[in-house]
């Protein structure tokens, strides 16, 4: 969330980078309405300097031992007054709490400028492999393996799920652990098991409400949804605190499933498993210091590409331009991952930077204790992939497929899974 002083003091500003990202439009009414405020507030104050004149002329006329009637009068009738101005001061600033939270984040002075097709890439690693035969796709060779079923999942849920049989499963358990491994053990972030299910302060925290209430999964009859990413447990855990500055940066990550109703997908990625309802990821969280919040964006990029560099798959990262960041967002980069059965990159990490959007939603702050009467600060807040598992999975199956029809395991994996390579039936070797 934009700050509200920030905004009138740059409004014309404000316009010009929501503008880039094609969202100028989202301040909608917001100078009428301020407007409107500012001379309510006007009014208020001079009918209060006017009622405490009258005041003085009650006081002075009863000391007098004069008639004070039309003085009280006149003054409870801007009693009244104030009240009525009051009332709509309030439903002003409800308005301008509507706007604002409908406002999204500015992107930063380094974002390239346009659509999705004006993204950049930054680099490549990894190569893509030269197969000697037609290499299948993941929703071909899963099921003829054994280890993933999607009709198995729509009789017992729906479209957009899947059922991972033997190794299927263990290949999804095993990524899992590896990620969480690698995070904890070398990349220096804490693990944290949260709920997953939170309620709706939570997802206002992170943005995802009001605006995208259709992307969500809510439980009826409760203020309680299903958690879209373990980012909005992980970054609330910190919500409404002041953290003392020695503590950052501080770096999370947990494991959880995320539900999505995809409202906005449209047909897209309908065949196998890139686009589900229901998905495993392991994510990454981190609250720092504003002025070191773009080399952690660099740091926590890194820490996801690794993943993907020790399972030997081929990758490309990408800074996303304005009009393709993601609400909350100032500055994204995307790992995309390379999918021979697809023959494309896609998704696999987007790893963001939020500057204060988050924390001034949240409210999260730092203050240094050093420093005698400083004000708290808003901290900044990143967040990232680390990685989604289930492209993760699909990435192994189509990338170290065999001519034979079995999948070579990741040297990195193997001591997880204590084996080579997938066999037909869904068996480990």
């Amino acid at each position: 969330m934009l700050d509200l002083s920030f905004l009138r003091k740059n409004f014309d500003h404000v316009q010009e980078r929501l503008q880039v990202r094609g969202a100028a439009a989202s301040l909608g009414r917001f100078q009428e309405v301020d407007q409107q405020r500012r001379a309510a507030v006007t009014e208020i104050e001079n009918l209060k300097a006017r009622r405490n004149a009258l005041s003085a002329e009650v006081a002075k006329a009863k000391r007098a031992g004069e008639d004070a009637d039309e003085p009280m009068q006149k003054s409870r009738e801007i009693g009244r007054q104030i009240k009525n101005l009051e009332d709509n001061v309030k439903a002003l600033d409800e308005a301008l709490a509507e706007i604002l939270h409908g406002v999204p984040n500015l992107p930063h002075e380094s974002v390239p400028v346009g659509s999705e097709a004006d993204n950049e890439e930054t680099r490549r690693a990894g190569k893509q492999r030269d197969f000697d035969f037609k290499p299948q796709a993941h929703w071909d060779l899963a099921p003829e393996l054994g280890i993933l079923d999607f009709e198995q999942a729509a009789k017992i849920t729906g479209a957009r799920f899947a059922v991972y049989w033997n190794a299927g499963a263990k290949l999804e358990r095993a990524l899992m652990n590896f990620m969480l491994d690698v995070h904890t053990r070398e990349h220096g972030y804490t693990e944290v098991l949260p709920p997953f299910v939170v309620n709706s302060a939570s997802l206002f925290g992170t943005g995802q409400l009001p605006k995208f209430a259709e992307d969500l999964f809510k439980l009826e009859n409760t203020d309680y949804w299903l958690v879209p990413t373990a980012e909005v447990p992980l970054t609330n855990l910190l919500g409404d605190n002041t953290i003392d500055i020695n503590r950052l940066p501080i770096k999370l990550t947990a494991f959880t499933p995320c539900f999505r109703s995809e409202a906005g997908s449209y047909g897209r990625d309908v065949r196998g498993i890139i686009r589900q309802h229901q998905f495993q990821k392991v994510e990454l969280v981190k609250f720092v210091l504003p002025e070191n919040s773009y080399d952690e964006l660099e740091s926590l990029t890194r820490d996801a590409e690794d993943i993907l560099d020790r399972l030997d798959l081929p990758y490309r990262t990408v800074v996303l331009a304005t009009g393709d960041l993601g609400f909350s967002s100032a500055k994204t980069y995307d790992i995309e991952v390379w999918l021979p059965g697809m023959n494309e990159f896609k998704e696999i990490s987007s790893c963001s930077n939020f500057e204060s959007f988050q924390s001034r939603r949240a409210k999260i702050r730092y203050r240094d204790p050093a420093v005698k009467k400083g004000k708290s600060q808003l901290v900044h807040t990143l967040n990232g992939s680390g990685l989604a598992i289930g492209r993760t999975w699909v990435a192994i199956i189509e990338n170290h497929q065999q001519k034979d029809g079995t999948v070579v395991i990741p040297q990195a994996l193997r001591p997880y899974l204590d084996a080579e390579r997938i066999l037909p039936g869904g068996n480990l070797e």
